[in-house]
């Protein structure tokens, strides 16, 4: 390489001035050749194909050979797109998007994931009568894109399980470390997509991840099992959480699509997942993953969930763990369950003790060897290390003649959690205490260190700092106190949780709901430890992790739970029940509070509440969506044609003479967005009911702790005779032009003395 540089250079400096212009010319064409490809979603308008082409795909090809002949479809879609994947430069891209036929180009993006006792939590076992053990609870495929599976856990046994459903039409692919026969009538489907993924980054190194529906991360064999992971004795992490683990849908059948990589999940791969799992006849499908916000007809999840919704398949969606910042949300559309994350009655207790007699309560999941009961000399990370970054305990940044043999002080932030320990291990610490900073405040998530670790609040770490600071021999001592069940207050929402308003549209309230996602015990990979660091060398059948990730398939467990006992019933309507049927109050009374501010919760935080699986069952009355009124919500929001078409893969034109609404979505919550400083102004919502219950009266009650919020519903009552039967009505909001306070919260509720059918308000000014 080096020689022929040499003669290159040799031959441009003894060369005349036109053998120069040669060889720029040629270096020019060479930069054009090499034009940087790169992964797009093209949406075709079906309908427009010529009459000279008897298959779609032909079509697509021939489009696709306009602009480059030597590009080939990565994907061709059938259900959620119109369409297909390819590699394309800029310049072939911006140039298929004027051909004929061609609705819209996006390029690829790249996803990423939001990484027991929850049964019992949730009055599941109390519950056998209401969720019987019949053929159409186990006819209820629950369908999880993620990470793949560890076919071998005890979570996906069969036993007990009949035979497969007639309607099933998935399989189970064979590849590298996983074969056709690891799936049974417990796990009865299991695929892999790599192709977006591999297009863009190369091959897969399968010396690091197997190609194939093997999880050798372990979020995906988390996500199934707690979704509808079978009956498990004996369950732990190490002994923490012992006792009898399942899934939330334990009677229904599981379905995985690998579509998350190392490096990340690519949303080429996530619409072929997704258009496999509709063709394969899943019920509900489970995403615990997110990424950027764009509108919903360039956002893929979103464009993959309506053609699902379609085929009646609820999708239930994490809310992302960006929290507790305002507009933090993914997964925002309306036709999407978008779940945030909350705590359930159980922690694992760890207590920093001081020299100067104080001690703090903090928690931790470390199961080794511990340190004897001593005292030890604690020392703060930032005063070990020669790095600005140092307080942070990131990789090689504390110096080992400062650490050894002490109790490091490691604050929380960039880096992951369990690394820190890992890196105060490797320099010779003895222990770590992990603080909060203020972004994270009072919320404890345990880890399973590698070393004696606490992890303590932002209060008790200043408290901590503060001693370290001022004592010339600080000594700390780490105790691990083991699982300690029935804390209270609980839930609350967690920290990390994703917060509203909806940054896309304001008018629709999001998250839906919260579930539980801090400390959960589900399944786990056999290929990696349960930091999922490589230095970790101990494997576990089960692992305790935190996220909305968690909180996401709790969700689509409960929902095939739903879907088995009215298997009739639409994504809309289940999502309704699980809505309105939510708590907002402890049993005391109280409000539930959000650990970020120790505060009351907001619908912004938790949605309608904190779900309630045993009366979402019996609702008494729910709002029903169909495809037509999220048609007539795009026409509202001023979508063109082609963007209805990109999403809905129809031909629809909205009509100029109907006025739509955002409002008029007949969604079971209310946003309200007022434009400020412009006077008094009013605000009109209309709503269906459905009745899904037995004939009664209902009679609506409104609360709002803000006098200056005038709400108003009309009618006051409502009366149904028969099952199915619809009831509408409007709430009128009217508001000064801006109220005291930024948000204004409330609630509408529906009751006929034995249901209550509830609605979160939230209003606010833009």
């Amino acid at each position: 390489m080096q020689q022929s540089k040499g003669k290159k250079h040799k031959l441009i400096k003894m060369s005349t001035y036109p053998v120069l212009v040669v060889v720029l010319v040629c270096l020019c064409h060479m930069s054009v050749a090499m034009e940087e490809k790169k992964t797009y979603i093209i949406h075709m308008a079906k309908s427009q194909m010529p009459v000279t082409f008897d298959d779609h795909t032909h079509w697509y090809d021939a489009s696709l050979k306009s602009v480059s002949e030597s590009a080939e479809m990565i994907y061709v879609y059938k259900n959620v797109v119109h369409g297909f994947a390819a590699r394309l430069t800029a310049q072939e891209a911006e140039s298929l998007e004027t051909q004929p036929g061609i609705l819209s180009v996006l390029p690829e993006v790249i996803y990423q994931l939001h990484t027991t006792r929850t049964p019992l939590f949730l009055g599941l076992d109390k519950s056998v009568n209401i969720f019987p053990e019949s053929d159409s609870m186990s006819d209820v495929i629950v369908g999880v894109l993620d990470t793949g599976v560890w076919p071998e856990r005890k979570s996906f046994d069969d036993t007990g399980f009949g035979p497969v459903p007639d309607s099933w039409k998935g399989q189970c692919e064979s590849s590298t470390n996983f074969s056709s026969a690891m799936c049974n009538r417990k796990l009865v489907g299991a695929r892999y997509f790599s192709r977006g993924y591999e297009t863009t980054l190369g091959p897969i190194d399968e010396s690091k991840e197997s190609k194939s529906p093997r999880d050798d991360d372990g979020h995906g064999t988390h996500t199934a099992s707690t979704a509808a992971g079978s009956v498990v004795q004996g369950a732990s992490l190490f002994g923490y959480a012992s006792g009898t683990a399942r899934g939330m849908a334990y009677h229904a059948r599981v379905a995985v699509y690998k579509v998350c990589w190392l490096g990340g999940c690519f949303n080429s791969d996530i619409l072929a997942g997704m258009d496999k799992a509709i063709d394969d006849k899943v019920d509900v499908l489970s995403l615990s993953l997110g990424g950027s916000t764009p509108d919903y007809y360039k956002d893929s999840i979103a464009i993959g969930a309506f053609a699902a919704m379609e085929k009646g398949i609820l999708v239930s969606c994490s809310a992302g763990n960006a929290g507790p910042n305002q507009f933090s949300l993914s997964n925002q559309a309306p036709w999407i369950t978008t779940v945030g994350a909350g705590t359930i009655d159980r922690d694992f207790p760890a207590y920093v003790s001081l020299g100067n007699g104080k001690n703090f309560s903090g928690v931790s999941l470390y199961a080794g060897d511990s340190l004897l009961n001593k005292m030890l000399p604690l020392v703060y990370a930032g005063n070990a290390s020669n790095v600005t970054s140092g307080n942070l305990c990131m990789m090689g940044t504390l110096i080992p003649e400062k650490v050894k043999g002490k109790i490091v002080l490691c604050d929380r932030g960039i880096n992951a959690r369990v690394q820190k320990g890992f890196v105060v291990k490797a320099a010779g610490g003895a222990g770590m205490v992990l603080a909060n900073t203020a972004a994270n405040g009072e919320e404890l998530v345990a880890d399973a260190h590698l070393l004696p670790a606490a992890a303590v609040g932002l209060i008790a770490g200043d408290a901590v700092k503060k001693y370290l600071f001022s004592d010339p021999n600080p000594t700390a001592e780490i105790l691990i106190g083991g699982t300690k069940v029935g804390i209270q207050p609980s839930p609350v929402v967690a920290a990390f949780s994703s917060r509203g308003p909806n940054s896309i549209t304001p008018e629709i309230l999001k998250p839906d709901i919260i579930a539980p996602g801090v400390n959960i015990l589900a399944g786990w990979t056999g290929a990696v430890g349960p930091t999922g660091m490589a230095e970790d060398d101990r494997r576990v059948e089960f692992n305790i992790i935190s996220g909305t990730s968690m909180s996401c398939p709790h969700v689509s467990g409960l929902a095939a739970l739903v879907k088995g006992v009215h298997p009739e019933w639409s994504p809309a309507a289940i999502r309704s029940a699980l809505m309105t049927t939510a708590y907002t109050v402890y049993k005391n009374g109280g409000a539930l509070l959000d650990v970020a501010t120790g505060k009351p919760s907001t619908p912004f935080d938790h949605g309608a509440g904190h779900v309630d699986p045993v009366s979402a069952v019996n609702p008494g009355l729910v709002y029903d969506i169909n495809a037509d009124d999220y048609l007539n919500f795009m026409c509202a929001l001023k979508y063109t044609p082609s963007q209805i078409n990109s999403l809905a893969r129809r031909n629809f034109t909205c009509d100029s003479s109907k006025k739509y609404s955002v409002t008029d979505l007949n969604y079971p919550s209310f946003a309200v967005s007022f434009p400020a400083d412009t006077g008094s102004n009013t605000i009109k919502y209309s709503r269906t009911l459905t009745n899904v219950g037995p004939a009664g009266t209902y009679k609506v009650t409104v609360s709002s702790p803000n006098s200056s919020v005038k709400i108003i519903v009309e009618p006051e009552t409502v009366s149904f005779t028969q099952i199915n039967e619809k009831k509408s009505y409007t709430v009128s909001f009217t508001a000064p032009s801006k109220s005291s306070s930024t948000d204004v919260f409330g609630r509408i509720e529906w009751s006929d003395g034995k249901h209550v059918v509830s609605s979160p308000v939230a209003i606010s000014w833009s």
